[in-house]
């Protein structure tokens, strides 16, 4: 008689107003802008006891971007950046979940920004399954990565007199998300 392995997998959604994607770049090589994309939304699917088989899939508003100055986020969302009218989303598709410790693990996966794909690394802390006061149950990560805006062909930048430029070339990456799942 074979063994089978009963798995305890739930569909968990993201909930909007409790999540963010926040971002930050060097500008002039002196200082940091901040920004967020606030309209995340998905699945994961995992049961909460093994994370290690959890399967993930993220779509992020590129429309939603604020850097709380709007001659700037004008052109973060147009062509020489985010390019919105020609790619409405940023997609985030898991291949492979690493646990490194109690709570925490390596979530290996497709990132798809504006047309371009490169396999990427979140670095994330997971909560464990919590009863909902509201009903169902909830779950909290918090996730960072940080990428090469060239490596997705966001290439735009400008010389400046000290032969630095305007932009970094880094995106660092900071993803809250609750997640909910009815009971």
């Amino acid at each position: 008689m074979s063994q089978t392995t009963l798995t305890k997998k739930h569909t968990y959604t993201i909930d909007p107003a409790h999540s963010s994607v926040r971002f930050w770049v060097k500008h002039l090589m002196i200082s940091k802008v901040h920004g967020e994309l606030s309209e995340i939304s998905g699945s994961v699917i995992a049961d909460p006891s093994d994370y290690s088989t959890a399967e993930l899939d993220i779509t992020i508003q590129t429309e939603s971007l604020s850097t709380r100055q709007e001659q700037r986020d004008a052109h973060l969302k147009g062509a020489d950046f985010l390019d919105v009218e020609h790619f409405p989303t940023i997609t985030f598709k898991s291949k492979r979940v690493v646990p490194t410790r109690e709570g925490e693990a390596d979530i290996i996966g497709d990132l798809t920004l504006r047309g371009v794909t490169r396999e990427v690394t979140l670095k994330a802390e997971i909560s464990p399954e919590a009863v909902s006061p509201f009903g169902g149950y909830k779950v909290g990560a918090s996730a960072t990565m940080v990428i090469n805006r060239e490596d997705f062909g966001i290439t735009w930048n400008m010389l400046l007199e000290t032969g630095g430029i305007t932009v970094g070339k880094e995106i660092h990456l900071m993803i809250d998300v609750e997640l909910d799942r009815p009971e």
